[in-house]
């Protein structure tokens, strides 16, 4: 990290009610703080001098002593401005600036004599803000009954949301206007595992919204360390959002100790959806990392024993016995299932593939004793995460994975047991180094245990945060699934290359799947937090090629799974189908083959949530650029300019929908055209209904 410049200017308004502002750095945000007539903090948010965010009240409700709500006087103000520039372990750029001017408000209740701060930080696309306490005699220890962070804004926005829900965010996303959101569960959700809704008008973050004029508002939170997840309780008369934190189960939200903090909530604004999507500020908000070697984590491109999973011609299990009891049962007395994925021989072959095509990693899913009763048995000991099925030898592919110089990723499903993955960890971490394992996919389906803890409690939060430090000892990496959704934490702990937390690509096997606008919404909503691990790159778009009587399907062209790897950043990404369907495509698998997952450059080219995403990126180790288009349900044409691209000719080869593709009726119809263009030409790009393209620049 280099320290550009820091300046601080410090002024102090001792018992003063007046009001104190700031303005970004470039002067076009400006931000007001203020008491209220019954001493509440209040601030709004003004952007070219109209308001984004009215008076909204600040503070906390406290469950075991009088609330830090109100009575409030400003003991100090402390102003400051701050530069630097950064450079991110793996990332979509090689830089980052952080550029902000800051208020740090100090409030005291002299009745209670107690004293809390709130800092607001003005970067020029947006606004982040967090509840500080420092160690006083009247505030060692609290509870947290909720946090009452106002954030009102200033009419009825068109809104991309999800319903507020303690232990998923696996949801399609409803399109409306904030008025509208009349339903836990939103439009187009098919019957998903049964979770915990806390009513009809709470939406989860990242919320994106646009208003009638035009402005962009996506509202999150970063450093979500020690401190449940928000959601927001929509007002639907007033246009009014209120923080609604996740409880544990004695329907508490967090216990403080000072001093302590909370998470950053974040209000990204911009006038152009394209800069909502280069926004840093999240990652910003985040502290360095603390890792003294970073070394040891890359990133990695991979294929796995997993898609045979979802689409039937695989089982995570190695029987088809009920009522099993770890550690009491001799599997090498069962017989097996016949269409058991993770054997040994099966697993040497996605290792031959990988090699032979130059990924880096293999996925093996099931391949551990357990599987047979694990799922909605709420079972404190499922998995023990050291023991093999008799038809997977670690040692032998370890040897031979070696060999090919290929990885293998462990697979670890808690079955949400996390008692017993915690006590299990050290064990099940010295496993996996002690086999040639690097990296670590994570899963949490199913209740949490501990009972009554949710996935975005405050328990589970400090259990993710466990892990990857626990990891960082083993120098392993992790890829979560079923976790809370990302907060920028990837900067504080480069280790979690990437989570779940989202409805990906699997539920297209089963299911009704994700509409052809759920990949033009993701970059505004679930991607702000952080990469996802989506798993795209699905080629056999069909469910009824494995099941003649089935009527699910991937919601994209072939054309548009390819592109979704220019889209959607991750340092760790999947190419998830079976290899079979691979090599019938072999010309367009050579797209896969190509595409990098570390970037020294992003440009985002267009963007509208829920219609289009147009992003180019610059390989990290070459000169090569690579572009991906996606849209929604609709057909749509775009002149996109080069101007961007630092040499003046490329050869180009363009993965892109044939003229009769379409994401529902001839999904795998696709073309490759090879050219010369110069960086001063307009590409023209023709998507197909659900469709997308893919764009490999190679400088001439």
């Amino acid at each position: 990290m280099r320290l550009k410049l820091l300046l601080i200017i410090v002024t102090f308004a001792i018992h003063t009610n007046y009001s104190q502002q700031i303005s970004s750095p470039d002067s076009k945000l400006t931000l007001t703080i203020k008491l209220s007539e019954s001493n509440e903090l209040i601030y709004n948010l003004v952007r070219d001098g109209k308001t984004v965010i009215k008076d909204s009240k600040l503070g906390i409700d406290l469950s075991d002593q009088p609330d830090l709500m109100g009575g409030f006087k400003i003991d100090a103000v402390v102003t400051s401005n701050f530069l630097e520039e950064w450079e991110p372990v793996l990332g979509e750029v090689d830089k980052i600036v952080n550029n902000y001017n800051q208020m740090q408000v100090t409030l005291i209740q002299p009745k209670e004599k107690r004293k809390m701060i709130v800092t607001f930080r003005l970067f020029n696309d947006g606004l982040g803000f967090r509840y500080e306490f420092p160690v006083q005699d009247n505030l060692k220890y609290f509870t947290v009954l909720e946090e009452n962070t106002q954030i009102a804004l200033t009419g009825d926005h068109k809104t991309f949301w999800i319903p507020g829900d303690y232990d998923s965010q696996e949801y399609t996303y409803t399109t409306s206007l904030l008025s509208e959101i009349n339903s836990a569960r939103g439009k187009n959700v098919d019957e998903i595992s049964v979770k915990s809704i806390p009513g009809d008008n709470f939406v989860q973050t990242p919320l994106m919204m646009k208003t009638n004029e035009g402005l962009y508002i996506n509202i999150h939170e970063a450093a979500l360390l020690d401190y449940p997840a928000m959601y927001l309780k929509v007002d639907k008369n007033n246009f009014t959002l209120q923080s609604h934190l996740c409880p544990d189960a004695y329907n508490n939200k967090a216990y403080m100790q000072t001093p302590c903090k909370t998470p950053w909530r974040t209000i990204i604004v911009s006038d152009k959806a394209e800069e909502i999507l280069s926004s840093k500020m999240i990652l910003n908000l985040n502290e360095p990392t603390k890792f003294e070697d970073v070394s040891w984590i890359k990133p990695k491109k991979y294929i796995g024993i997993w898609w045979g999973m979802h689409v039937g011609t695989m089982s995570w299990n190695y029987s088809d016995i009920n009522n099993v009891k770890l550690g009491e049962v001799d599997w090498n007395s069962l017989t097996p299932n016949g269409k058991h994925g993770a054997t040994t021989e099966n697993t040497k072959r996605y290792i031959d593939f990988a090699a032979k095509h130059g990924f880096d990693a293999v996925l093996v899913e099931g391949w551990n004793v357990g599987w047979e009763d694990w799922f909605g048995a709420w079972k404190e000991e499922v998995f023990d995460f050291v023991t093999p099925y008799p038809d997977f030898d670690v040692a032998e592919l370890e040897k031979y994975a070696k060999s090919k110089n290929v990885e293998l990723i462990m697979h670890h499903e808690t079955s949400a047991s996390v008692t017993n993955y915690e006590r299990r960890l050290d064990e099940a971490f010295t496993f996996m180094k002690d086999h040639g394992y690097n990296a670590v996919k994570t899963g949490y389906v199913g209740k949490i245990i501990p009972r009554g803890e949710h996935h975005d409690g405050q328990w589970m939060i400090n259990h993710f945060t466990r892990v990857l430090e626990k990891a960082e000892k083993y120098q392993i990496c992790i890829d979560s699934h079923e976790s809370v959704r990302l907060t920028g934490l990837h900067r504080t702990y480069p280790n979690w290359l990437a989570a779940e937390a989202a409805r990906g690509n699997e539920f297209n096997a089963w299911s009704i799947g994700n509409p052809p606008e759920h990949e033009t919404i993701l970059p505004f909503t679930r991607f702000m937090g952080g990469p996802m691990d989506y798993t795209p790159g699905i080629f056999q778009i069909k469910m009824d090629y494995y099941k003649p009587e089935s009527k699910y399907q991937v919601h994209t062209t072939l054309a548009k799974q390819l592109a979704l790897y220019v889209t959607i950043y991750s340092p760790i990404q999947m190419a998830a189908d079976l290899i079979e369907n691979y090599e019938r495509f072999p010309d367009a698998f050579t797209f896969i083959e190509q595409v990098p997952v570390n970037w020294s450059d992003t440009k985002i080219l267009k963007a509208e949530p829920g219609d289009y995403v147009i992003i180019a990126r610059k390989d990290k180790d070459s000169d090569d650029w690579y572009i991906g288009a996606i849209t929604d349900e609709e057909a749509r044409d775009f002149d996109v300019k080069l101007d961007f691209l630092p040499a003046d000719k490329y050869e180009m080869t363009i993965y892109k929908d044939a003229p009769d593709a379409d994401w529902e009726k001839n999904p795998m119809k696709y073309e490759i055209e090879k050219r010369t263009i110069n960086k001063k030409d307009v590409l023209k790009l023709n998507l197909a209904p659900g469709g997308g393209c893919a764009i490999i620049l190679k400088p001439l």
